[in-house]
């Protein structure tokens, strides 16, 4: 268990602070009206910030390929 956390940490980082802030999103800025698809409930906005959050923080981890060496 504690290597998969090991191995995702940064993906797991991006979606905490994602949900976070989605939640933050719909809480100050929100949607008056609430015909908006996304801001208009928490859930919405919250699981969009935790996936945006995600890809955002896995699409900045480095590469570990290794260079193949010719023999």
């Amino acid at each position: 268990m504690t290597a998969l956390l090991k191995k995702y940490r940064l993906e797991i980082i991006g979606v905490l602070m994602g949900a976070v802030g989605g939640y933050a999103y719909y809480h100050y800025v929100g949607c008056a009206t609430g015909t908006c698809s996304i801001t208009s409930k928490p859930l919405n906005s919250t699981l969009y910030g935790a996936l945006l959050g995600g890809l955002l923080l896995s699409s900045l981890e480095p590469s570990h390929k290794q260079s193949e060496t010719k023999q």
